[in-house]
């Protein structure tokens, strides 16, 4: 039996190095393995070999992964205020519509992108939006960036290995019981989370929204997030007309126009990567305009906020050149900066027009606005932007734009 045991267990630690933890057909597999260890326990010693081969060679992948879930702290989200127990005073219903990847609207005019977007700024300007033209994101990629803002802090990259671009667990710090959807809910708000893809969810985070339009039934164990798409426009018109009485939160993620191809091999140049971003810019100004037009009917006297998680990296060759130290003021911009545009339900707080600066704050100074409560601006986080680098400096994360939004190289920590 001690044989049958040793093969389960280390079948059990393989896959879970492969698949992560919280893969639910685990439990199913160490069965099964179980079982089929009895019936072949003639070979059962040849299969041993086997098995403790295959466990060798992931056993350098593995710890790490299990150390670091283990480690794993929260604690970086901890907020230095009582701001998670804030009492909102004016209760709109609030839209978070965010499309991937859209260039801030001052830098689409000029550097790589170079692009008239007047139109669709105009149609934003005429449905009462304030354009917030030197908005930028805190990090690089969709996960970073919104990890931050839904937890109104920075994480700095925080235990992130240097074989990979993202935050540990951010999927799960997005979907999940972070500060903004815990405050949201103590103040009786519904919240909604409508995706056109599943990217957010192909690692099965404990969702804290109230409704998700992806159920992860329809999400393949080995998906990578854009293997279905939904409708979400239809979905949030329906949804408006069955929750009218409630107060309701909807966070609505778009994946036009994204950004440039990821991989080198993928890269299509310079050149046509920009006309491709530009053509799906246009599908998302398209999406967005039929958004606007749903809510201002059904939902006029609501807050609404076109965000952007990063910008398009157009003047790249491909998307993860993000990781190579880059010195082109252009370049980085292109990067980092992104569409904010909000139709405030009531005239726009003056104080708030200096303080709109980076995602990291973006909820700190919506609540602050929704309870009349300045005294939460005093503790917004710096409005610095971070990169992950691994080629053309020492690895490790890097302060790129400042507070004043000039261009540095400041290594983070030791």
């Amino acid at each position: 039996m001690i044989p049958i045991l040793n093969l389960t267990v280390f079948t059990f630690f393989v896959i879970l190095s492969t698949y992560g933890f919280k893969n639910k057909l685990l439990v199913l597999f160490i069965l099964a393995s179980f079982f089929l260890a009895i019936i072949v326990k003639n070979q059962i010693n040849k299969i041993i070999v086997f098995q403790y081969l295959l466990a060798l060679f992931v056993f350098i992948k593995l710890f790490p992964d299990f150390y670091k879930a283990v480690t794993y702290s929260t604690k970086w989200q901890e907020q230095p205020d009582d701001i998670e127990d804030v009492v909102f005073k004016k209760t709109p219903n609030i839209y978070i519509i965010q499309p991937d990847g859209y260039a801030g609207f001052s830098e689409l005019k000029k550097g790589y992108y170079n692009y008239d977007n007047s139109e669709f700024e105009n149609f934003l300007i005429e449905e009462n939006f304030k354009l917030y033209n030197d908005y930028r994101s805190n990090y690089v990629s969709t996960l970073s960036s919104n990890s931050s803002m839904f937890s109104m802090k920075h994480h700095y990259y925080n235990n992130t290995k240097a074989n990979n671009k993202e935050l540990y667990n951010a999927r799960e710090v997005i979907a999940g019981n972070n500060s903004v959807i815990s405050i949201l809910k103590k103040n009786k708000y519904k919240s909604f989370l409508l995706l056109e893809r599943p990217y957010l969810l192909v690692n099965r985070p404990d969702i804290y929204y109230d409704y998700c339009n992806i159920d992860f039934k329809e999400i393949s164990f080995l998906a990578r997030g854009f293997e279905i798409e939904k409708e979400v426009v239809s979905e949030l018109e329906q949804s408006i007309s069955e929750n009218i009485s409630a107060n309701n939160f909807y966070f609505i993620g778009l994946m036009r126009p994204s950004h440039i191809s990821v991989n080198k091999n993928e890269s299509k140049g310079i050149k046509k990567e920009r006309e491709g971003y530009l053509i799906d810019l246009e599908k998302a100004n398209q999406s967005l305009k039929e958004i606007v037009k749903i809510i201002k009917e059904k939902d006029n006297n609501s807050l609404i906020v076109i965000v952007a998680d990063h910008g398009g990296f157009i003047g790249l060759n491909y998307s993860l050149e993000t990781g190579i130290k880059q010195i082109d003021r252009d370049l980085i911009y292109s990067i980092y900066t992104s569409a904010l545009a909000i139709k405030w339900p009531d005239d726009v707080p003056p104080y708030f027009d200096n303080k709109l600066s980076t995602s990291v704050n973006l909820f700190r100074i919506l609540f602050s606005y929704l309870s009349k409560n300045e005294s939460y601006l005093n503790y917004l986080e710096e409005n610095k932007s971070f990169a992950l680098i691994k080629e053309g400096a020492p690895y490790g994360v890097y302060e790129y734009i400042d507070e004043k939004g000039s261009i540095v190289f400041n290594k983070k920590g030791k």
